[in-house]
C-alpha cells in the first residue's frame, strides 16, 4: 500500500467523468455507443483504476486512458455471439458451425421476408386466408412424387408429430438395429415415449427378417417404423428388410409404413462422385405412407422437417394441435422455396447449392488452393511454425454417409514447443475477428481447405494475427 498522502494524490489526479467524456477518445465509443452506455463504462472503468491506484501497482490513468479502456469494453460487449467462421474442420455439414451453407437465391428471399409483409397465410386470389405449407407443397410434391407434404422447424419434430398423430397409445414397430441415436444425446426411443406411442423392437442389433414384423404385429400396431441409421452403419453378418418389402408387409397388415430419412436428399448423389444415399423419390417409390426427412443437411437449405406422403395421413397430422407450436416462421419458408426451387435445374444445381459444391470440389483444385495459401500463412506465422500442404480426408457430416470421406487438401500448422503451442495456436486462430476453426490431428492443427471459397477473406483475416505473446 502506498503512503496515504502519496495515495490521495494519485487519487485526486484521476480525471472525473466529465473529463473523460469531453476528451478526443471519447467521441467514437459516444458515436457508436451512445452517451449513457458510454458513461456507465467510463464510470466502471474509474472505478477499476481507483482500485488498482489503491494497491499502488499502476500509476493514475489520463483521460484518454480511461476512454479507450471502456471504448474497448463496450465493442468487446458488441461482438454478435452468434458470429462468422472459417470452417476449415473437414466437415462439410458441421452440426455445430450451422449445417448448411444457403445459397444466394435462398439468402435474397429471406431478407425480402424480413424487409417487407408477405402473402404468408395470406391467398392473393380469394382475398381470404391462406396456408403457409402452400408455399412449398407443390415444390416438394413435384421434387419427391408424393401425395401431399407438411412441413415443420426440424426433422426431429417432424418425427415427434408423426408418431403422435399416427401411433398414440398404439404400438410402432422398429428393428433393434435402428434404434438411433444422434447428436445431443437424442435417442428415437426417447422420443417415441414423448410422442405417446410404445416401442415395439424387432430382431437383433444386426439382422431383422421379414417374420420379426410380421410377428411383432397385432390389434393396437399404430405404425412400421423405418428409420435411416444416418450416422452410423452396420456391417459384416447383418440382414434388414429393404423399404419396399416392409411396405409390402405393411400394406398387408393394413398399418402405415414411417420411413425416417433423417438427412435426406432430392438428388442422387452417385450423379456427382459421391456415395448413393436412398433419395426422397426412391423411398416414396419403395411405397412408404409418411417420410421425414431434414432441410438443413443434404438438402441444403435451412433448419426444417418435412413430413410428406398420402393425402390422408398429412391431413390427419395437419390437424393435430402440436403442429402449430412446431410450424416454421416466414423467413425460413421463404428460403426452403428459394432452395427447393434450385432443384428443378438439376444440371446447374452443384454450381448453384453451396453444399453441393463444397462437396463436389476436386482434390486437384485443392491441392492448388493449399499451395496459394501456404506462403502467405507462413510467412504471417513467422519462423518456428511449418506451415505444409498436404492431402487430407473431409467428411459429410450431420449424420450422411458416415463411412465416406472425400480426397481433400489442407495446410497442417505445426508450431515448435509440441502440444502447449499447438493450443496456443488453434485458440489464437480462433480469437480472430473472423475465426478460423481447423481440427488437431496427429501433432499438427490441420485447416482442411474444402469449405474455403473466399481465399481474399482468409487472408484478410490473418492480417489480425500476430506471433507473440506465446503464440510461435
Amino acid at each position: 500500500m502506498p503512503e496515504p498522502q502519496v495515495l490521495r494524490a494519485a487519487l485526486r489526479a484521476l480525471p472525473s467523468v466529465d473529463q473523460v467524456l469531453t476528451c478526443d477518445t471519447a467521441r467514437p465509443g459516444l458515436d457508436r455507443h451512445g452517451r449513457s452506455l458510454f458513461t456507465e463504462a467510463v464510470r466502471t472503468a474509474l472505478d477499476a483504476a481507483r482500485a488498482a491506484v489503491r494497491t499502488g501497482h499502476d500509476a493514475p490513468p489520463t483521460a484518454d486512458d480511461v476512454a479507450h479502456a471502456a471504448l474497448s469494453t463496450l465493442d468487446a460487449a458488441a461482438q454478435p455471439s452468434l458470429r462468422p467462421v472459417f470452417n476449415l474442420t473437414g466437415t462439410v455439414l458441421h452440426t455445430n458451425l450451422g449445417r448448411a451453407i444457403l445459397a444466394e437465391e435462398a439468402v435474397a428471399a429471406a431478407i425480402a421476408a424480413m424487409r417487407e409483409a408477405v402473402t404468408l397465410e395470406f391467398d392473393l386470389g380469394s382475398g381470404g386466408r391462406g396456408e403457409r405449407d402452400d408455399h412449398v407443397r407443390d415444390l416438394l410434391c413435384a421434387l419427391t412424387g408424393a401425395e401431399d407434404a407438411t412441413l415443420v422447424n426440424n426433422n426431429a419434430a417432424a418425427v415427434l408429430l408423426v408418431l403422435n398423430t399416427l401411433a398414440q397409445d398404439r404400438d410402432s414397430i422398429v428393428s433393434r438395429g435402428e434404434l438411433i441415436e444422434i447428436g445431443g444425446a437424442f435417442r428415437m426411443p426417447d422420443i417415441m415415449a414423448r410422442a405417446g406411442t410404445r416401442l415395439v423392437e424387432v430382431g437383433t442389433t444386426n439382422r431383422t427378417h421379414p417374420k420379426d414384423y410380421r410377428a411383432a404385429i397385432g390389434p393396437s400396431t399404430g405404425l412400421l417404423v423405418k428409420v435411416h441409421t444416418s450416422n452410423y452403419r452396420i456391417e459384416g453378418f447383418t440382414k434388414e428388410v429393404a423399404p419396399r418389402d416392409l411396405a409390402a408387409i405393411a400394406r398387408e397388415a393394413g398399418v402405415p409404413l414411417f420411413n425416417d430419412l433423417g438427412s435426406g436428399t432430392l438428388c442422387d448423389l452417385a450423379r456427382y462422385g459421391l456415395g448413393h444415399e436412398p433419395t426422397v423419390r426412391e423411398a416414396v417409390a419403395d411405397g412408404a405412407d409418411i417420410i421425414t426427412f431434414s432441410g438443413d443437411k443434404l438438402l441444403g437449405g435451412p433448419q426444417a422437417g418435412f413430413i410428406i406422403g398420402r393425402k390422408d395421413l398429412i391431413a390427419a397430422i395437419n390437424r393435430n394441435p402440436m403442429k402449430r407450436a412446431l410450424r416454421v416462421d416466414k423467413i425460413r419458408l421463404a428460403a426452403l422455396e428459394a432452395t427447393l426451387k434450385l432443384y428443378r435445374d438439376p444440371d446447374r444445381l452443384a454450381a448453384r447449392l453451396p453444399t453441393l459444391r463444397r462437396l463436389t470440389r476436386s482434390a486437384e483444385d485443392l491441392e492448388a488452393s493449399a499451395h496459394r495459401l501456404a506462403p502467405a500463412l507462413r510467412a504471417k506465422l513467422g519462423p518456428g511454425v511449418a506451415v505444409v500442404p498436404r492431402p487430407c480426408r473431409s467428411q459429410i457430416g450431420s449424420g450422411a454417409l458416415p463411412t465416406a470421406t472425400l480426397a481433400s487438401y489442407g495446410l497442417a500448422v505445426r508450431p515448435d514447443g509440441g502440444g502447449r503451442a499447438l493450443d496456443a495456436l488453434a485458440k489464437a486462430l480462433r480469437a480472430l475477428p473472423v475465426p478460423v476453426i481447423g481440427r488437431i490431428e496427429e501433432g499438427a492443427l490441420v485447416l482442411d481447405l474444402r469449405c474455403l471459397e473466399d481465399e481474399p477473406a482468409f487472408l484478410a483475416a490473418l492480417e489480425a494475427l500476430e506471433p507473440r505473446h506465446g503464440l510461435v
